[in-house]
């Protein structure tokens, strides 16, 4: 790791292309043992040779919106069908950890959030008690149902952790606010937080759970969530841990049920990034995302966004510049921190995220998870 970190570093600092800081974050494909290469089956096209989503075999048709990356060779899935799986060998092999009972109950897993291999805690989401918290100390074998939503108003959307204990979830509006959930043991229960530092939703307005970053955190206390749905698509903040917020209009498009912001990726507590649009597919999102660079107080419209809707980002590690955005019709990189996004890849992923190790990992519909990787000719 150290030696691919300087690597990394070192071409940060003279400014490499785009393909060429992805291949330098890339794990080699000779040691990643994937079932089959991605791109060459379903058409996906890729910038330079350099990068390549090494699709894995799940063994499954799920679709996985929920993504948590352990490491280059651990991570965690949840999607369809109650469907949670684990792997530990970089994706050679894939454990079907589905809590008990979950997919009889047709649960729609869209979010998970991963301490290590064995730590988890996964969200289901729908109406009523169709929204419910699972988790899991032993990778995967048992888990424990902490939280179920008894109240048939709230539909729970996302998950995030500021640490292994602290955590939130978040509800569609309940009485014109947005329902904050709060764990601190490490998801093994759960309260509503009280709603009086919490603006009141705009008509409309929600979450999407689109790829489990509708809400994610930055640090121990800094929090930011996504809505859309509205005449403005908005992003709100909270520095306490969900106590109280403040809420800014995004540059997203907005005005119709299908539009808003889909995902967020701060990769401090200043620096964050907006994608998504409208997932219609026959719609087009010609403004499909922003950037900030004051904790999400404002929001600047990227100068070429991604072509079409994204539903997830990630910043790439140990880079104050370089990003990945992905949808069901691409994957899109930037290097100048959000400003301009480029292409690089037409694989469909509904979801990203990557790892202190270097390791980046998708996942979408039909069962696909990729790791990213360098292509060798």
């Amino acid at each position: 790791m150290g030696k691919l970190r300087r690597t990394v570093l070192a071409g940060l600092a003279v400014g490499v292309s785009g393909t060429a800081l992805v291949a330098a974050l890339a794990v080699p494909a000779q040691a990643d043992g994937a079932s089959r290469p991605a791109g060459r089956a379903d058409g996906a096209s890729h910038a330079g040779g350099a990068l390549d989503w090494r699709l894995t075999d799940t063994g499954t048709d799920a679709r996985f919106r929920g993504l948590a990356a352990v490491s280059r060779t651990s991570a965690w899935v949840a999607g369809s069908a109650g469907t949670v799986l684990r792997t530990s060998d970089g994706g050679r092999t894939w454990r079907d950890v589905s809590p008990a009972g979950a997919a009889e109950a047709e649960l729609e897993f869209r979010d998970i959030e991963a301490f290590d291999g064995r730590r988890a805690v996964a969200l289901a989401i729908g109406e009523g008690e169709a929204s419910r918290i699972f988790r899991t100390e032993d990778g995967g074998r048992s888990w424990t149902e902490s939280f179920r939503n008894t109240d048939a108003r709230a539909f729970y959307d996302c998950v995030t952790f500021f640490d292994s204990r602290h955590g939130l979830a978040m509800s569609d509006p309940v009485d014109g606010k947005f329902r904050i959930l709060s764990t601190q043991d490490g998801g093994a229960s759960w309260k509503v937080l009280p709603d009086t530092g919490m603006p009141a939703a705009l008509p409309g307005e929600a979450g999407f759970a689109a790829s489990g970053q509708c809400l994610v955190a930055s640090g121990p206390k800094d929090v930011w969530l996504a809505t859309g749905g509205a005449a403005t698509a908005r992003v709100l903040h909270s520095a306490d841990r969900g106590l109280h917020w403040t809420v800014t209009d995004s540059t997203l498009p907005a005005g119709d049920p299908a539009r808003g912001v889909f995902g967020l990726a701060f990769r401090d507590r200043k620096h964050g990034l907006a994608v998504g649009g409208d997932y219609r597919a026959d719609q087009a999102s010609p403004r499909a995302a922003s950037v900030t660079g004051d904790g999400g107080r404002t929001w600047r419209q990227a100068t070429t966004p991604p072509p079409a809707y994204r539903s997830g980002v990630a910043w790439l590690p140990y880079s104050r510049s370089a990003a990945l955005a992905v949808g069901p019709t691409g994957t899109d990189l930037t290097t100048d921190a959000g400003r301009t996004w480029r292409t690089v890849d037409t694989g469909s992923y509904d979801t990203v995220d990557c790892t202190a190790d270097l390791g980046c990992w998708a996942a979408g519909e039909k069962g696909r998870v990729a790791r990213l990787t360098s292509e060798r000719r």
